[in-house]
């Protein structure tokens, strides 16, 4: 009988560590070392060598997308304030107001690292993408090429849709639901 026991506990200790190693390794999607800044949703990693400013440049959130997301009028380039201005403007353009959302977008130095990190999560190749979403880690992950207010808001659209239902849609329904915003974001632009 105390050999049973003994038995049964080392094996429970040896499936604990082997899940806990396995959930660790399963997490770890290769982007590596990173400066951070927090937003009131967003925390934002980004790779070194990245130029905030052209970031800010590229995103062209602008004051009418400020007065748009509720903001007062202000013409700062401060990427924070400009990330929770497109996340306003994502969920009037979708209907959905998420009030304690917390997320995550990791800006990758190039396209191959993106590349990379994609096939570390997926397996799989990523084609020609600039950007994608991974509810399970609630993580945009996005190259400096594709740092543009309608590719964003297209992702940050993908967050909010997989936040706001309680039963996620189908993923057809949910790019369908992500392109509107892409649309509606291009659209204010012209």
């Amino acid at each position: 009988m105390p050999a049973k026991t003994s038995f049964l506990r080392i094996t429970l200790i040896g499936c604990c560590i082997v899940f806990c190693f396995s959930l660790a390794y399963a997490l770890e999607d290769g982007f590596g070392p990173a400066k951070r800044i927090e937003t009131g949703r967003f925390t934002l990693d980004y790779s070194s060598g990245l130029d905030l400013g052209e970031l800010a440049r590229g995103l062209n959130i602008g004051v009418a997308d400020r007065l748009l997301a509720g903001q007062p009028i202000s013409y700062s380039g401060d990427l924070a304030d400009m990330l929770n201005a497109l996340f306003t403007r994502v969920c009037d353009i979708l209907d959905m107001q998420l009030y304690s959302f917390k997320g995550n977008i990791k800006v990758c130095r190039d396209n191959l690292q993106l590349a990379g990190i994609f096939a570390n999560l997926f397996n799989s190749d990523l084609k020609n993408k600039r950007s994608f979403y991974v509810y399970e880690l609630n993580t945009i992950y996005i190259s400096p090429e594709g740092f543009k207010r309608e590719i964003l808001g297209h992702e940050i659209g993908h967050a909010v849709i997989s936040h706001y239902f309680v039963v996620l849609p189908s993923v057809k329904v949910q790019e369908v639901l992500a392109s509107y915003v892409e649309y509606q974001l291009r659209k204010s632009i012209r």
